[in-house]
């Protein structure tokens, strides 16, 4: 990896960052706040919050297994995607290497903040190739996105192949594993300390059923938090969505209990899926969705929303023609959807 002063945009590197009240008091208890400029009144809605969500990283690092310095938590994953392009790409000169298909918010934020994005595609098993990401790559590429569990195929990429772009590419490679907790794959959060160049981002939108408190999480070296940090708006997670954050993170099994009858509905989905006459593929996943190939996607999904059922007509995206992504629901909703596809 090259030196993170060098990696890292001149005016970030040398950025004051905003000091906020709460980041100036520390060590010590008080009862009487009067420094922030806040009403006394209507608590506890009237303090700003925990600037660094400390209380919640602690927690947060038992459950995931890494140290506190080790975390940045953020409005949502999208403000952990936003944010290297803002530390680390310089906009109109450098770029960025991405497989594709993959989740959109990565292509999103390049353009937003006028950085070039360079996809490169899948193979016809939505597996990914290390040395075509790394020959898509020139001086000026500063980042690399994987995502795994992949994002709308639904697979894992090969483990190995990952490991030969964080250790070949001399910038960062950041590895979204929103998905992961679908997945019988370990985390790449526990070779953080190998691979100073890793970022890893992680969610409780997914498998922790908290997509209404936004809460995105990107884990990496001290150094590269540290530089988060900087950047980041002073109060960017709120006093709700940390509270609510924490009392969903004290009861670990529930979530355990979720996943795994997500995963039995999946398989059941799956193989019902594969008997229906409008389907012609249903392709491996280690999510809480499934990619499969109809006749006609579009016909499909028009037919659905009129019975008030959702899915995702992934048509237009690349390799994705005619497919939909079905999301896993509860039971009940699962045989809604049967239900229609059978009287299609």
């Amino acid at each position: 990896m090259k030196p993170l002063s060098v990696l890292t945009r001149p005016n970030i590197w040398d950025l004051a960052p905003y000091s906020s009240a709460r980041d100036e008091y520390s060590g010590h208890e008080a009862t009487v706040f009067l420094d922030a400029n806040e009403n006394p009144y209507n608590a506890p809605f009237n303090r700003y919050p925990d600037p660094l969500q400390r209380d919640l990283k602690k927690m947060l690092a038992q459950v995931k297994g890494v140290a506190e310095d080790q975390i940045f938590l953020g409005n949502g994953s999208d403000e952990a995607i936003d944010l290297p392009y803002r530390c680390f790409t310089r906009p109109g000169v450098d770029n960025v290497v991405a497989i594709e298909p993959t989740y959109g918010m990565y292509k999103v934020c390049a353009d937003i903040n006028d950085v070039e994005y360079r996809p490169v595609k899948l193979d016809e098993n939505f597996q990914m190739s290390a040395e075509r990401l790394l020959a898509a790559t020139d001086r000026n590429t500063k980042i690399i996105w994987i995502c795994s569990p992949n994002n709308p195929t639904g697979n894992s990429l090969d483990r190995d192949e990952i490991i030969k772009v964080i250790e070949r590419f001399e910038a960062f490679v950041i590895v979204d594993e929103a998905y992961g907790d679908f997945s019988q794959e370990s985390s790449l959060r526990g070779v953080l300390n190998k691979y100073p160049n890793l970022i890893v981002l992680n969610t409780m939108s997914k498998a922790w059923g908290c997509a209404a408190i936004r809460l995105g999480m990107a884990f990496a070296s001290k150094e590269i938090i540290s530089i988060y940090n900087k950047v980041k708006y002073p109060y960017n997670v709120n006093h709700l969505t940390q509270k609510q954050a924490m009392e969903s993170l004290r009861d670990p099994f529930q979530v355990d209990k979720w996943v795994k009858i997500l995963l039995q509905e999946r398989r059941r989905m799956m193989e019902s899926f594969c008997l229906l006459p409008i389907c012609e593929k249903v392709y491996p996943t280690d999510a809480n969705f499934f990619l499969a190939k109809m006749t006609d996607a579009q016909s499909i999904y028009n037919y659905l929303v009129e019975r008030g059922i959702i899915v995702r007509n992934r048509t237009r995206v690349t390799l994705c023609n005619n497919c939909l992504r079905v999301t896993i629901g509860t039971k009940t909703e699962n045989n809604e959807l049967l239900s229609a596809l059978r009287q299609y």
